[in-house]
């Protein structure tokens, strides 16, 4: 029997294993296409080791995007515990976890007598992941570098 913290240990595990290849595929493509640019292929010919260009010129253009990636994929990681301590499968009880609160409010005779207590655990993620979603768009129009000229 795994504890909820191993639980949780898991679920992050599992779902950055399972996200990071949509990000990697993306950052490898930036990297591609900087690669090409003028910018950089002056400082090659200007005899620039391969160090300098990564520290200087290829990670300052990809680090933001970085940053709006994981503020956007944050969401995501909120939703699929929420489902998985929902249907029993993340953090057990007595644990909190949102997907704990809807189990319990989603118990039958509950939902019949006391519907209202399905709403604040509802609305709380409803309310997160939407911060989280303007969060990232908000850093992404301010740390786009093409939007910056």
């Amino acid at each position: 029997e795994l504890s909820s913290a191993q639980r949780f240990l898991l679920i992050v595990v599992i779902t950055s294993l399972i996200s990071w290849s949509g990000l990697a595929r993306v950052i490898r493509g930036q990297v591609l296409s900087l690669k090409e640019q003028e910018f950089v292929q002056a400082a090659q010919a200007m005899g620039a080791k391969p160090l300098y260009l990564i520290i200087r010129h290829i990670l300052p253009q990809t680090a933001s995007y970085i940053v709006i990636s994981a503020t956007l994929a944050v969401p995501g990681f909120i939703i699929a515990e929420s489902v998985l301590s929902l249907i029993g499968l993340g953090i057990q009880q007595p644990d909190a976890s949102w997907g704990n609160l809807l189990s319990l409010a989603t118990n039958a005779s509950i939902i019949v007598l006391q519907p209202w207590l399905i709403w604040p655990p509802a609305i709380l993620i409803i309310l997160t992941v939407l911060a989280f979603n303007l969060l990232g768009d908000g850093l992404r129009d301010a740390l786009d570098p093409k939007s910056l000229k």
